[in-house]
């Protein structure tokens, strides 16, 4: 290697290293946070720069860089369904003898060129519910062509016009919980009924990282989410990867588990989408209560810079009630009318 290139490659092995380490202090700065978002990116620049300069005389600091880069991407492993990460076999089987239903979450584009992709994609899945972000004035027009297929609907307009979210139902909205639209934070919630059993939806779109306030919107965030039904699925573009601080702090205020992303969902749309595995996995998905997750796969794209997600769970049984506390509770019954 020639003296002239070692003084670049150290000082941007250096620069890669701080970068992913500063991303793990997400808790402490929305700052560093934004790092974190790219650890899989900088992990790999770290380890490329390592890997040449181990034949320098640098080889001792680019050892301990290639171990801590290889450290670093393997806490994302588990919060993406990669073939060779421990979440790969994560998810229960599905049950041969209950309803397993399905959410298709998607972030529109609020200009998308191609509305018929995602139109056509939705007829042909037909899942059970939707939640969508990015709804636009457009959009509003092209989601009526649905309106006889998801009758159960509510479209929240956000302080910006083009950033609309909404859930769709193909099954009734439950009784017992009027639908809500937070404006100013981008969330819209409503109870769908599965099979008698009332289960919260919600359709998510946060704001970009830090620089931006993304943080603001998260605390914001904590008190209607910390409100939500004990079973309950929140989806929707985070702008945000799953091993973030951010994901765990909407994780932590609505008492959701993350569900594991199937990858990258995001790139930027001028690029070509055989570089997908470049992007970003910032469309996530959460559950919590009964909600059993059995899959989580992206669908074919459809004209916006996101991918869809097609989300599989079921209801955990409820345990049935004891025969003597059912002769209790009808005998306690009988009492109170008479």
């Amino acid at each position: 290697m020639t003296r002239s290139i070692r003084p670049l490659l150290l000082p941007c092995m250096i620069a890669a290293s701080l970068g992913l380490m500063l991303g793990f202090f997400g808790s402490l700065h929305p700052a560093f946070d934004s790092f974190a978002h790219f650890r899989v990116h900088l992990a790999a620049v770290t380890a490329v720069l390592a890997l040449v300069l181990l034949f320098s005389p640098y080889r001792v600091l680019a050892l301990s860089a290639l171990v801590f880069a290889t450290s670093a991407f393997s806490s994302t492993t588990a919060a993406m369904r990669l073939p060779f990460g421990m979440a790969a076999t994560a998810f229960p089987i599905k049950p041969a003898d209950q309803a397993v239903y399905r959410l298709m979450e998607l972030n529109l584009r609020y200009d998308n060129a191609a509305p018929e992709k995602v139109l056509s994609l939705i007829g042909r899945v037909q899942p059970d519910v939707v939640t969508l972000s990015e709804v636009s004035e457009m959009w509003e027009e092209k989601l009526n062509l649905l309106q006889s297929a998801y009758p159960n609907r509510i479209m929240c307009e956000s302080r910006d016009p083009r950033f609309g979210v909404a859930v769709l139902s193909r099954r009734p909205f439950a009784d017992g919980g009027e639908p809500s639209c937070h404006r100013l934070l981008s969330l819209t919630v409503t109870s769908v009924d599965f099979g008698g059993v009332a289960v919260d939806i919600g359709s998510l779109h946060l704001g970009w990282p830090w620089p931006f306030p993304q943080a603001e919107q998260i605390a914001d965030l904590r008190q209607p989410l910390s409100t939500l039904r004990d079973n309950a699925i929140l989806a929707g573009d985070l702008n945000s990867t799953p091993w973030s601080a951010a994901a765990h702090d909407i994780a932590e205020a609505g008492g959701f588990a993350i569900v594991p992303s199937p990858g990258p969902t995001w790139i930027d749309r001028r690029l070509p989408h055989a570089l997908l595995f470049a992007g970003l996995p910032i469309d996530n998905v959460f559950a919590k209560g009964d909600i059993t997750v059995h899959s989580i796969e992206r669908l074919e794209p459809v004209g916006s810079d996101h991918m869809p997600l097609l989300v599989e769970f079921s209801l955990r049984p409820q345990p049935e009630e004891p025969e003597d506390e059912r002769e209790t509770a009808t005998v306690s019954r009988e009492q109170l009318r008479g």
